[in-house]
Formats: C-alpha cells, structure tokens, sequence
C-alpha cells in the first residue's frame, strides 16, 4: 500500500534461479556489503557490475566523436 498517493508504483520482477556459488566469497560478500540475505547479496552484486559496465562504456565513447559540442560552453549557458 501506497502511503502517498502522488507516488508511482515501480513492479519489480523476481526472477527464481538455482546458482552454484563460492560459499566463501559469499559469505564475504555479505559480511563486507551488509546485506543480510544471500538474495540480497547477490541483486547488490549485480547491480554494481551492471553499474560498472555502463560506467566503462560512457568512458569508452570519450572522444568517439558521436558527440560533439563545447560542453564549457553549454554549462556557461544555464
């Protein structure tokens, strides 16, 4: 139940799986990141990786020329 009625609901999807999985970096995992599920352990790893990645990738297009523009010039604008 919604406590304010202006707020979106967001469906989140769950997706069941059968991992096989180092107990020992698990553990460490869970122990370093503070979640206190294994499930927990693992979405927050997963969102990290994917966050890295999307990270890496806008690195990479630096100076790709698929976009141009002064961006000093466009932060003088505003």
């Amino acid at each position: 139940m919604l406590t304010n009625p202006d707020q979106e609901c967001e469906n989140v999807h769950m997706k069941r799986t059968s991992l096989t999985l180092d107990e020992q970096l698990l553990e460490q995992a869970q122990r370093l990141g503070g979640e206190r599920t294994y499930s927990a352990t693992v979405n927050r790893a997963l969102e990290d990786f994917v966050r890295r990645v999307k990270a890496r990738r806008i690195l990479e297009l630096r100076g790709s020329g698929l976009w141009q523009g002064d961006l000093g010039q466009m932060r003088r604008d505003s």
